[in-house]
């Protein structure tokens, strides 16, 4: 089942669309990333979710039905534009975002004592917002957002502004409220990060969806049917045993080894152990597996219009 279905959504600021009939279904349980260049329309539709702004066409369905202002309890959103008031005290600034999202006072803090730890910022309870760093602010704020337990969990840039170890418990966190009910969406320019943990994608362009998928299949979909086959023998003969089943691209040694490395794309309607059995009497082979483009490749490959 789908968490959250949005449908034909269009958004309209004066002269400029912020977004044109987006589709996409959210399933539960998923990590889910939304991609796109500055500008495209991202943190328009995260809005349009949370119900900030409505959209001019279309329509959000969460759990299947019209999205309302009540259902707003069960998201929880970290926005891009982070935000805490300076003045207060760290423990009783969560404390009052806790209680806007109906947390008791004494529930509030058994919950943040528990997550403090967890972040190694316990010691920072009574200091001011003020003396934090930026790091250690934005784990005060990702704290607030899944501390109601929210079944849908919307981060805009989420790792902005950390460093690779905090970054890396911040992924680490996000996997766990997955693999515990949560259904996550998280915007981020962070292609690394999207193929260590999404399992589906939407890229948004111009204010368009240009494409959805599972990550796997996303990334295989665009992968142009290539090989690379790394072997021990005759480059020459090699290329000529696979000519009848694949165009060769490259040559090249192997860094550190007496081997050699062909990359290859494969004939349209030629299987994947034709090849292997044409290559391998030829040269001792020793491994032929598919070259499947990063997620960084396919952004720029999108956006620029070359898919």
């Amino acid at each position: 089942m789908d968490i959250l279905q949005i449908e034909n959504v269009t958004k309209r600021y004066s002269e400029h669309t912020a977004l044109s009939d987006v589709s996409l279904a959210v399933p539960t349980g998923s990590i889910y990333g939304l991609l796109g260049p500055n500008g495209a329309g991202k943190s328009t539709l995260i809005r349009v979710v949370n119900r900030i702004t409505l959209p001019d066409a279309g329509r959000v369905l969460f759990q299947g039905k019209p999205i309302t202002d009540d259902d707003i309890y069960s998201i929880g959103y970290l926005p891009e534009e982070r935000g805490l008031y300076k003045q207060m005290k760290v423990g009783e600034q969560a404390i009052f975002f806790a209680r806007l999202k109906g947390l008791s006072r004494r529930e509030a803090i058994a919950r943040l004592k528990e997550w403090f730890v967890r972040f190694g910022i316990q010691d920072w309870w009574n200091r001011k917002v003020e003396d934090l760093s930026k790091g250690m602010a934005q784990k005060v704020q990702f704290i607030t957002t899944v501390l109601h337990e929210p079944k849908l969990l919307i981060f805009d840039e989420p790792f902005s502004g950390f460093d690779p170890i905090n970054a890396n418990i911040l992924k680490q966190e996000i996997l766990r409220l997955r693999d515990e009910g949560a259904t996550v969406i998280f915007s981020t320019h962070n292609m690394a990060s999207v193929e260590e943990i999404c399992d589906h994608i939407t890229l948004i362009n111009k204010s368009r969806n240009i494409l959805s998928g599972s990550t796997d299949e996303v990334r295989r979909r665009f992968g142009e049917n290539q090989f690379e086959v790394v072997f021990d023998g005759d480059g020459i003969k090699l290329s000529q045993a696979v000519e009848p089943f694949a165009e060769v691209l490259e040559q090249s040694p192997v860094a550190d080894s007496d081997l050699c490395q062909l990359r290859i794309r494969l004939r349209e309607g030629v299987s994947v152990r034709e090849s292997i059995a044409a290559a391998n009497e030829a040269v001792g082979l020793r491994s032929f597996r598919e070259m499947i483009p990063s997620m960084n490749d396919i952004f720029i490959r999108a956006v620029e219009g070359k898919l």
